[in-house]
């Protein structure tokens, strides 16, 4: 004989404010990300500005135009963790609304003439990034 599940009574305010603070954060990490690209975007433009210059420094000292084509090399790959933290900001909103949504879904009748709510399933992986810092690993440019 199947043994029923456990449950737990919560009152229906607790829930709607709960369901509100995970739909905020989620808010909060669409916002997080905009900024990201907003500031990847003028890096990327601030890129073209020295790959020009670098043109001209080509008939001058080697070391130096070394030195900055290195250190061209390193922000791009700093780059790419702003693709890694856009991917974990995405899969981390994806857990909360499915969240939001299922707790609602699990505790709150539907009003009349409400619709069910299409639930998106939460995201099985842990995350989409398995790397945590700069100095760790290594990046693929694809």
């Amino acid at each position: 004989m199947p043994q029923p599940q456990p449950s737990v009574s919560l009152p229906v305010s607790l829930v709607a404010d709960v369901q509100d603070a995970l739909l905020m954060a989620m808010t909060d990490l669409q916002r997080l990300e905009g900024l990201l690209d907003h500031a990847t975007g003028n890096l990327l433009e601030r890129f073209g500005s020295a790959n020009h210059a670098l043109a001209h420094l080509a008939r001058h000292d080697d070391e130096d135009l070394s030195r900055i084509r290195h250190s061209l090399h390193q922000a791009v790959t700093e780059l790419q963790f702003h693709d890694m933290a856009t991917q974990l900001l995405v899969h981390t909103g994806k857990i909360l609304q499915g969240c939001a949504w299922k707790l609602a879904d699990e505790t709150m009748e539907p009003e009349e003439g409400e619709l069910p709510i299409c639930l998106d399933p939460v995201p099985e992986r842990p995350s989409p990034v398995t790397q945590s810092e700069m100095d760790a690993g290594s990046i693929e440019l694809f």
